[in-house]
């Protein structure tokens, strides 16, 4: 039997195999650089902002819009807009997954995509909500001031501010899903999908 029918890589591969998929990786489509900025500028900034949240006092009665609580209003905004425009970029720069990739991982795929833009951005505006309840003004980089989105002392944003705490937690779990996908794809199938996300993306 020949060299290629007899080796065998990782995960028991042969060589063939190994050939396929590597030009199944360089077949697949790729994420531009804006795309790519818009991603990692994203993952940074909501990094950010799940830090800030952490280290932030408990906000009630006597809250004062000041150290913590003030960044993470003021990432909050940016966080608004910068996820707005990423996702009209999507749109308007689609990017379709690996002709070979799974139905079901395709469909997982774009829920997830989806869910994590619409928590995002539903968050933020259920915090910009709450934080008219207390009276707090919001500026956009500390420069732009924003409009209040409810009175002071307004019933439904209270309860807005109240959601605003929950769905931080489902947010959280959704990118650790996200990540997760991501490092499997990377580790397991290693089909390029991760890569296409990469600046130095050689589908290896």
């Amino acid at each position: 039997m020949g060299y290629a029918a007899t080796f065998h890589g990782d995960y028991g591969e042969t060589q063939l195999q190994i050939t396929e998929r590597a030009n199944r990786r360089a077949q697949a489509p790729d994420y531009g650089w804006v795309a790519k900025a818009l991603h990692w500028i994203a993952f940074a900034v909501l990094a950010a902002q799940f830090g800030v949240g952490w280290m932030m006092p408990h906000i009630g009665r006597d809250t004062l819009k000041e150290g913590w609580v003030a960044w993470h209003l003021s990432i909050g905004i940016a966080l608004l807009f910068l996820f707005v425009g990423r996702y009209v970029w999507r749109l308007t720069h689609p990017v379709a997954f690996p002709a070979d990739l799974s139905l079901w991982q395709n469909r997982l795929a774009h829920i997830t995509h989806l869910a994590l833009y619409l928590l995002v951005i539903g968050n933020t505006l259920l915090g910009w909500a709450a934080a008219g309840f207390r009276g707090w003004s919001l500026s956009f980089l500390g420069i732009v001031p924003m409009p209040s989105l409810a009175e002071k002392g307004t019933a439904w944003a209270h309860t807005a501010g109240d959601i605003h705490v929950v769905l931080v937690y489902v947010l959280l779990g959704l990118a650790g899903l996200h990540a997760a996908a991501a490092l499997y794809h990377y580790f397991i199938t290693r089909d390029g999908i991760l890569q296409r996300m990469l600046f130095n993306s050689a589908k290896q």
